[in-house]
């Protein structure tokens, strides 16, 4: 059928809206609203075939019925993630430990305490979190906004707004969603001054940048940046020193922030947000969904008034948290007192880092047995071992050891069995190499075999 030909028949949308197949989402939907996505795909289907692409009119009532459905079903759901990166932010980053579902659930099922106190008077909605973050950093105080990248801005406009900053130009990073340190510096109201040179930066550099204007000292942690070679840093307890000589804060952006030392289990040292404070920076922010294993969320502590002046500023409301934030970063901090054999058991980040690779290799083999036997003429099914992420631009350079399983099939090309499972209720993310897509389980919990298991018969209908 020719484009002219398409274009005429296209059916009206009051005729569209009497298809026996939206009889289900009239029932559900508001007539007016129905009527709204009807025109749009019309409008849209009508600029494509005008354009030159070749569809049917079979193409519009497929998107017209997709788009439907899509409205009325969650996007963001449970989903099963067989990539291997660890901190993957497009699956929301660090899963939650264990018990905190039954207690966000708990603190949804109606009202929940969020700043109000024992005699029903307003309250301080950080009191909580920022007793855990003194115990936890050793800091003076704390409190949380909704990123660290509103942290960094926070802080800076706080602390230096219309004063000079100094910073090291090997630390004017960006990092994924476009985030830059020289605009967030121009952002925040605070000026950049740059010393030294990208690789080498000295603490004269410093030292001679400092003037009647510096407003503040910034360290930046370099995340998933890396100079090797002829290179030199200042040490954070030399600008300490520096500062205190000059009477300036040093403010200490640690991006992820670590509360235990990741050395201690085989994995890259990270900076300690502790040592931050021990060292005596005078404010320390970093992200709660990467390492912490927590929401997303920003972390800032330090020296109390200092913190007192950020929480006042007019910008530290606009980038508050809601409650249910608050919830799960309790929950999550509170893990950070336990034991360390409990915490490592409940907390979902480390539980994943830390998973035994004798164990990763039973779990991926018990998958790939119940699916071969659900699939004998269909699939060819492997357990290889490979490489995992750590991810999350904390350590995203950093490859763990694991086990995948390697599946190919007679029937559906690897890119189109990827693409099927992701479409699934609650969808499989795998990784494909070649025509063979790759099931990473140091990363599928325990239990979602069973999930896997599902989603291949859903696909592949044995």
């Amino acid at each position: 059928m020719k484009a002219k030909e398409i274009l005429r028949n296209i059916p009206s949308v009051d005729k569209i809206l009497n298809w026996p197949e939206l009889n289900e989402c009239l029932e559900i939907l508001q007539h007016t609203h129905v009527t709204t996505v009807v025109r749009h795909n019309i409008d849209d289907f009508r600029e494509r075939v005008k354009a030159g692409d070749k569809l049917g009119l079979e193409h519009l009532k497929h998107n017209i019925l997709d788009e439907l459905k899509d409205l009325i079903s969650p996007y963001f759901c449970y989903a099963v993630n067989a990539l291997g990166v660890v901190l993957h932010t497009g699956l929301g980053r660090a899963p939650f430990s264990k018990n905190i579902a039954k207690i966000v659930h708990d603190a949804s099922l109606g009202y929940s305490r969020l700043q109000i106190d024992e005699q029903g008077k307003r309250a301080d909605r950080y009191k909580k979190i920022n007793r855990l973050l003194q115990i936890l950093t050793g800091a003076e105080a704390g409190l949380i906004v909704n990123n660290n990248a509103a942290a960094t801005m926070l802080v800076l406009n706080a602390m230096a707004k219309g004063r000079e900053v100094i910073v090291s130009r090997g630390q004017l990073i960006e990092i994924g969603g476009a985030f830059r340190i020289p605009e967030i510096m121009d952002q925040s109201g605070a000026i950049m001054h740059e010393v030294g040179t990208t690789n080498r930066t000295h603490l004269r550099d410093y030292e001679n940048a400092i003037n009647e204007q510096t407003g503040a000292l910034l360290r930046v942690h370099q995340s998933n940046y890396r100079i090797l070679g002829f290179t030199k840093e200042v040490p954070l307890d030399e600008l300490v020193q520096l500062a205190k000589k000059h009477d300036i804060p040093v403010i200490d952006d640690l991006g992820s922030g670590a509360l235990i030392d990741l050395s201690k289990y085989g994995l890259p040292k990270e900076p300690m947000v502790q040592d931050s404070i021990t060292t005596g920076a005078d404010v320390a922010c970093f992200s709660g969904d990467k390492l912490i294993g927590g929401p997303q969320c920003g972390i800032i502590v330090g020296k109390r008034a200092h913190i007192e002046k950020i929480k006042k500023n007019p910008l530290t409301r606009a980038l508050r948290c809601d409650k249910m934030t608050n919830v799960v970063l309790e929950a999550t901090l509170q893990l950070f007192l336990l034991n360390e054999d409990t915490f490592i058991r409940n907390h979902g980040v480390f539980g994943i880092l830390l998973k035994p690779l004798d164990e990763i290799k039973k779990q991926a083999t018990r998958c790939a047995r119940s699916l071969r036997t659900l699939f004998p003429d269909n699939l060819n099914i492997a357990v290889r071992p490979d490489m995992s992420e750590v991810g999350g631009g904390t350590l995203s350079t950093e490859q763990l050891p694991t086990y995948v399983m390697a599946v190919r099939s007679k029937t559906m090309p690897a890119q189109d069995l990827a693409r099927t499972l992701r479409l699934c209720v609650k969808p499989v993310f795998g990784r494909v190499t070649g025509d063979t897509l790759l099931l990473d389980f140091r990363t599928v919990l325990k239990g979602e075999e069973k999930t896997i298991l599902e989603a291949f018969k859903a696909v592949l209908k044995p």
